[in-house]
C-alpha cells in the first residue's frame, strides 16, 4: 500500500538486483514496474500483483494455496507452462511437476517487499530460456525499507493477515527481516481454511552493482479446495454456485530456500553471480470428473511432489567500443538441477486406495548465452545474440518400462533493432527463438502407468517456438508513455488442459498473432492513469477436422485504472480488468463468457506514520467466472459415459478488507 515501504523501484543506475542490467528497453512490450506501483493496487491474492504487467491475467480455479492460472498473448498458460517467473534470481516454475509442467506457485510472494518487476514478452532475450516463449517476469525484493512496517488486515469471508518488515544496519551492511501470517475461508460452502506462514531474512552490503546479498525464505501453507464445478449440478440444484462435489479436495505445500547474489564493477564492465538452493514439497487432492472413472469410490487422486533443486548464473558485461562506436558484449552461464520424487495415487476423502505411479527423476540443464549490443548512431541500436540450452534427465519409474534417460539441446538466435528517438518516438524490431521443456516422464515413458498393456507415444523433450515483433513507443506528451506492438509466435506443440486427468498434455502446432497497446499517463505527481488492450488470434496451424481453435485462448484482454495520492493525506485506486470470452473446444461451438471485474481502494496516510485503507474487491458484485472448462464428468445416477459440460469456478462476491499499517 502507498507509503508502507520504500518507494524505491529497487534498481540503481538502471540495474535491478540479480535480474541483470535493465538497459534501455529493447522491445515495445518490455518494461520495469516499481514496487510502489505494484503496491498501489487492491488485490485478492498475491499473484494478482503481476497483473500490473500489461495483458497478463492471473486467476485461480481451486483453493487459495494452489498455484495461480495465467493467461497472456492468447495463451492459456495453465500454472506457468510458457511464462517464466523468477524471484530474486530463483526460478518459480517447477519442471516435471506432479500437477503441471512449469507449475509456478507464487503464493509465497510478499508484495510489500517487491522492489521492482522486470517483464519481457516473447522469446527475444538471451537470459530467457525454458517456459519463456510467451514472456518472462523477474521479481526483485528490496534490500532495505526506509521505515519499519507493521500492518494488520481483516476482511470478508474470514480474511486475516499480519505482516512485519524491519531493517537495520548491521556491520558494514543491512539486515532485513519480514514475517507474514494469513488465514482465509472464502465464500465457499466448504471453507478454504487457508493457513499460511511466510518469512524472509536478508543480509546485504553495498549496491546491486557492487555488493552482495544473502537471503533465506520459508513458506508453508495448507488449504481446502473448491475446484471447478459442472453447470448442470448448479442448474439442477445439487449444489449452490459456491458449492463442491468433493469436500475433501485440498492441499498443502512448503518452500524453503537459501540464495545469494554478488556483483562487482571494474574498468571492463560488470560481473554478476547468483546461486540458490530450494527445498520444495506439495500435496494436492483433486477430483475433476467425480464418478466417471470409478462409479463406486469416485475419481479423487493425490499428486505428490517433493524435490531439492539448485542452480545459479554467472554473467559479465564487457563495456567498450568498436571503431569508436559504444558497444557492450554480455556472456553468461545458467545451470539448474532438480532431484525429484513425483507420485500419483487414487484416493477417497484423502485416504490412499492405490498407487498409479511413484517416480524419481534427476533433471539437469545448462545454458550459455552471448549478446552484442551496439549503438551505431544516435538513432540506431542493435542487439545480436544466441542462447544454447542442454538438458539431461534420468527417470527411475516404478513401472520399469517407463524408466530411461534422455538428452536434448537447442540453440536459438535473439535479435533486436531500435530506431530513434525521433520526436520522442522509438521503433523496435525483435526476433527470436524459444522453447519449453516437457515433463521428463513423458519423454521416457512407453506404456500407460494406469494400464501397462497400452503403449503411449513419447513426448519430445524440448519444444521450439519462434517469435517476432514490431513496435513503437512514444513519449511526446509530457507524462504519457504509449506503446503499440504487433507480434507473432509459432509453437511446434501446444500444451492443452485435459479435463479427464486434470493435467496438461502436448498437442498440435499453433500460430498466434496479435496487437498489444499499453498506456501509462502521469497526469500530475499525484494522479496516474493506465489502460491496456491485447487482441490475439490463436489457431492450430495444421489441419484437423475437429477444428482449428486453441481451447482457452483469449482473444481480448483489457484493463484500465486510476491511482491518486502523494505522501500524506488521501490515496486510492480503482481498476477494471476485462477477460474476454474463449473457445472451449476446437470447433468453437462452446465458448466461455467474458469476465469484467472492478476493484477499488481508498485510504489515508497520517502524519504520525499510521495509514488506514479500505479495499473493495469485485465492487460491482459481478456474477462471473474465474475460469471455465468444457469436458466430460459424471455425477451420481448419470450414464456410465458421463456428460460433456461446462465446468466453472466462480468469482468471489463483493468483499471488503480493512488494513491498518504503522511505519516507525
Amino acid at each position: 500500500m502507498p507509503g508502507v515501504v520504500s518507494a524505491s523501484a529497487g534498481y540503481v543506475g538502471g540495474v535491478s538486483g540479480i535480474g541483470g542490467g535493465l538497459r534501455t528497453v529493447d522491445a515495445a512490450s518490455a518494461g520495469v514496474i516499481s514496487g510502489a506501483q505494484i503496491n498501489s493496487r487492491p488485490i485478492t491474492r498475491p499473484g494478482e500483483v503481476l497483473e500490473e504487467v500489461p495483458g497478463l491475467i492471473v486467476t485461480q480455479h481451486s483453493g487459495e494455496g494452489k498455484a495461480n492460472q495465467f493467461f497472456l498473448r492468447g495463451f492459456n498458460l495453465d500454472h506457468g507452462s510458457d511464462i517464466a517467473i523468477t524471484v530474486d534470481g530463483m526460478p518459480v516454475n517447477m519442471r516435471t511437476n506432479a500437477h503441471a509442467q512449469g507449475y509456478a506457485d507464487i503464493n509465497f510472494l510478499i508484495p510489500e517487499l517487491v522492489g521492482a518487476v522486470e517483464f519481457h514478452k516473447g522469446p527475444y532475450f538471451v537470459r530467457d530460456g525454458d517456459f519463456a516463449s510467451a514472456g518472462s517476469v523477474r521479481i526483485d525484493y528490496l534490500d532495505t525499507v526506509e521505515r519499519n512496517v507493521a500492518l494488520t488486515s481483516i476482511g470478508s469471508f474470514g480474511y486475516k493477515r499480519a505482516l512485519t518488515i524491519a531493517s537495520a544496519p548491521l556491520g558494514q551492511g543491512h539486515l532485513l527481516v519480514a514475517g507474514e501470517a494469513q488465514t482465509y475461508d472464502g465464500p465457499w460452502a466448504v471453507p478454504d481454511r487457508l493457513g499460511k506462514l511466510n518469512g524472509v531474512v536478508r543480509y546485504s552490503q553495498g549496491t546491486v552493482t557492487d555488493g552482495f546479498a544473502l537471503t533465506g525464505m520459508a513458506y508453508w501453507a495448507k488449504w481446502n479446495a473448491t475446484n471447478q464445478i459442472p453447470e448442470r449440478a448448479v442448474a439442477e440444484g445439487l449444489i449452490g454456485r459456491f458449492g463442491t462435489l468433493d469436500p475433501s479436495d485440498g492441499g498443502n505445500t512448503g518452500r524453503f530456500s537459501l540464495s545469494g547474489r554478488w556483483s562487482r564493477t571494474d574498468e571492463t564492465g560488470i560481473t554478476r553471480a547468483s546461486a540458490y538452493l530450494i527445498r520444495y514439497q506439495m500435496n494436492l487432492w483433486n477430483n475433476f470428473t467425480y464418478f466417471l472413472n470409478d462409479p463406486v469410490n469416485g475419481d479423487q487422486f493425490r499428486q505428490r511432489d517433493s524435490r531439492v533443486l539448485g542452480g545459479g548464473e554467472v554473467s559479465h558485461v564487457f563495456q567498450g567500443a568498436l571503431f569508436g562506436l559504444p558497444m557492450e558484449n554480455e556472456i553468461g552461464v545458467q545451470t539448474r538441477t532438480d532431484d525429484i520424487r513425483v507420485g500419483l495415487s487414487n484416493t477417497q476423502n484423502r485416504l490412499y486406495r492405490a498407487t498409479v505411479l511413484d517416480d524419481r527423476v534427476l533433471e539437469a540443464s545448462a545454458a550459455f548465452y552471448y549478446e552484442n549490443r551496439l549503438r551505431w548512431t544516435d538513432w540506431l541500436r542493435t542487439s545480436v545474440g544466441f542462447r544454447a540450452d542442454g538438458y539431461y534427465a534420468d527417470v527411475r519409474s516404478d513401472t520399469p518400462a517407463n524408466s530411461g534417460k534422455a538428452r536434448d539441446g537447442i540453440v536459438n538466435p535473439k535479435l533486436g533493432l531500435v530506431l530513434g528517438p525521433w520526436f520522442d518516438t522509438e521503433l523496435y524490431v525483435n526476433y527470436g527463438g524459444g522453447f519449453h521443456s516437457n515433463d521428463a516422464r513423458g519423454v521416457t515413458a512407453t506404456v500407460d502407468p494406469a494400464s501397462p498393456l497400452f503403449t503411449i507415444a513419447r513426448s519430445p523433450f524440448l519444444v521450439p517456438s519462434t517469435g517476432s515483433e514490431i513496435g513503437i513507443r512514444n513519449r511526446s506528451i509530457a507524462g504519457l508513455e504509449t506503446a503499440l506492438a504487433l507480434f507473432q509466435l509459432d509453437f511446434a506443440s501446444e500444451n492443452l488442459f485435459q479435463g479427464d486427468t486434470g493435467t496438461t498434455e502436448p498437442s498440435r502446432p499453433t500460430r498466434r498473432f496479435g496487437l498489444e497497446w499499453t498506456n501509462r499517463y502521469a497526469v500530475t505527481p499525484w494522479l496516474r492513469l493506465e489502460g491496456d488492450l491485447t487482441i490475439t488470434n490463436a489457431r492450430f496451424s495444421d489441419y484437423d477436422p475437429v477444428g482449428n481453435r486453441v481451447p482457452e485462448a483469449p482473444t481480448t484482454i483489457a484493463s484500465a485504472g486510476i491511482t491518486f495520492g502523494e505522501g500524506l493525506g488521501w490515496f486510492g485506486s480503482m481498476r477494471l480488468r476485462y477477460f474476454g470470452p474463449r473457445p472451449l473446444i476446437e470447433d468453437n461451438s462452446v465458448r466461455s463468457k467474458p469476465t469484467a471485474l472492478v476493484n477499488g481502494r481508498i485510504g489515508y496516510n497520517f502524519e504520525n506514520g499510521l495509514s488506514l485503507s479500505l479495499d473493495v474487491l469485485n465492487l460491482t458484485n459481478a456474477k462471473a467466472d474465474q475460469i471455465t472448462y468444457f469436458y466430460t464428468s459424471r455425477l451420481p445416477g448419470e450414464a456410465a459415459e458421463g456428460v460433456a459440460d461446462r465446468h466453472f469456478h466462480p468469482v468471489e462476491p463483493t468483499a471488503v478488507r480493512l488494513t491498518l499499517a504503522g511505519r516507525f
